[in-house]
């Protein structure tokens, strides 16, 4: 039986301004997938189904996943506050499927359920800011490159539309509603009324309306939607109201209308519409001030879409065994990355960098020609190995190498780590991580379920000693596969672990200390 894939957006979060059908939908599911403070808002509305809710930065995995139920024929509900395809799950839904090959006439049924965006909700509470052209610009640059939504920022600013901004700061996202207010005083007067609405129609909504030199002296955080007016947008009686124009047509105080409806757009009411030329449309017009504008001899214009940058993820080191950079690999780092990039060294002896560029594969081709190993980033699997003592204890490195080609870079329920450790010292720490090998004797001990992180870390479950190394590489990846087909999204391994009890034969045993700790504020 086809599932079905209901992409819900369900308004700013008040029940009285959900949807009809959003309610149907929610009902009608056999699951529901959505961020955590999501699915917090509908609870009320829901029946029973199964929820699996996961983190802010989880959109891919929870729209992997609920693609991959609804193959298994369930109807899974895909929840977005807001409008979904405003800034929601709809997109990236449609994006995953696209990248399994889905069909509309033969794939998985899709519906997306239309809700109220926050620059509707928002704009309903402070009056009526969006009554002309408006636009939306999220200042997250973590999908987007923040040179890219400068250029947005100074466009809209330039043409003068309402603009509302989205995602303005977080806690390690400060500067760019700073910057976003300095472009945009380049163009308005700072005494532009701005309206910023903190959760609206939730428990904690606030609202404050200020100006645009004002606006950085009250709160702005994630959960704020700021509104800019446009140059005729005036507050009165604290209502934020921007006119559509009328008051040139018509004269709003008086009953009697001045001009009658066929007068209205003559040049001598508006003094602003094209003048009407005899024999000449307005096209001929137009086309002939473009030709005035690219050279008497250009015929015909051709229109070119300007490569789009996009922020390149990927994550390098020298090698498994190896952990020696060259100099031409440091060298060739420092080009790649230039001024715009960043280069951040991790816990992995890797390192992580984010490239602004428009042609990635021609990144990975130069990081490739210089000898580097590139993996992913992101939910997949990495494989920590130590240096073997520089090469001296070289038996179990072609293992280590095996697991790395067969495994590494594999996209799972959440971020997966093997250690593997050339001899019994285990001083890499690979007994720490969530599969732990450690070759001793000629043969192998497996460790399953570490936690590295966390007031309650511990080592993890030794299930297996003296495996023999024809048959590691394809034992841990049937536990690896086993995981990736059964694990929740954002479920880590050692959660895993213990939630079904048994993994490739492998039973649970709870290692994690008897003592009970209060979890931190922060997670576990």
């Amino acid at each position: 039986m086809k599932g079905k894939l209901l992409v819900i957006g369900f308004g700013p979060g008040s029940e009285e301004h959900i949807t009809k059908r959003a309610r149907t939908a929610l009902q009608e599911s056999d699951m529901i997938i959505g961020y955590k403070t999501y699915v917090d808002l509908i609870e009320g509305l829901l029946n029973g189904q199964e929820i699996i809710s996961t983190g802010m930065t989880e959109e891919v995995s929870r729209a992997q996943e609920a693609v991959r139920q609804a193959e298994l024929g369930k109807k899974v509900a895909v929840i977005s506050s807001g409008d979904a395809g405003v800034y929601g799950m709809a997109g990236l839904v449609y994006e995953v499927l696209v990248e399994k090959g889905w069909k509309q006439d033969t794939g998985v049924e899709v519906e997306v359920i239309p809700g109220i965006s926050a620059i509707n909700s928002c704009a309903s509470l402070l009056g009526a800011p969006v009554m002309h052209d408006a636009c939306t610009i999220s200042l997250s640059d973590h999908l987007t490159p923040w040179s890219l939504i400068e250029q947005r920022i100074e466009a809209a600013a330039q043409a003068d539309f309402v603009i509302a901004l989205y995602n303005p700061m977080s806690g390690r996202r400060t500067r760019q509603i700073v910057e976003a207010q300095r472009i945009l005083l380049k163009y308005r007067s700072p005494e532009t009324p701005v309206g910023l609405v903190k959760s609206a129609y939730r428990d904690r909504q606030s609202i404050t309306r200020t100006t645009l030199e004002d606006m950085m002296n009250h709160e702005i955080g994630m959960l704020t939607t700021v509104l800019i007016g446009n140059s005729s947008t005036f507050y009165y009686d604290d209502l934020m109201i921007t006119p559509r124009g009328y008051q040139r047509k018509y004269t709003l105080s008086q009953k009697e209308q001045p001009l009658k409806p066929h007068q209205r757009l003559k040049k001598e009411a508006e003094p602003w519409a094209l003048e009407q030329v005899t024999n000449t449309s307005s096209r001929a017009i137009a086309d002939e001030a473009l030709q005035l504008i690219l050279g008497e001899n250009t015929k015909q214009t051709e229109y070119i879409q300007q490569p789009i940058q996009s922020i390149f993820e990927v994550s390098v080191s020298p090698g498994v065994a190896n952990k020696k950079f060259t100099p031409k690999q440091m060298m060739t780092l420092a080009e790649i990355v230039g001024e715009d990039g960043s280069m951040e060294y991790t816990q992995d002896h890797h390192i992580k960098l984010q490239v602004p560029t428009t042609n990635p594969d021609q990144v990975v081709a130069e990081l490739e020609k210089v000898g580097f190993l590139l993996a992913p980033v992101g939910d997949v699997l990495t494989l920590k190995a130590c240096d073997f003592c520089e090469g001296e204890k070289k038996d179990s490195i072609p293992y280590a190498e095996s697991l790395q080609a067969r495994l590494g870079g594999m996209e799972l329920p959440k971020e997966m780590k093997i250690g593997f450790n050339g001899c019994g010292m285990a001083c890499f720490g690979a007994v720490r991580e969530d599969i732990g090998i450690v070759f001793r004797k000629g043969a192998f001990d497996l460790f399953l379920g570490g936690k590295t992180i966390g007031r309650n870390a511990h080592s993890g479950q030794i299930v297996a000693e003296g495996i023999s190394p024809d048959e590691i590489v394809e034992l841990v990846d049937r536990i690896v596969q086993e995981y990736k087909e059964k694990g929740h999204p954002n479920e880590r391994f050692h959660k895993f672990f213990k939630r079904v009890k048994n993994v490739c034969g492998f039973e649970f045993q709870d290692v994690s200390p008897s003592l009970k700790i209060e979890l931190a504020p922060c997670g576990d």
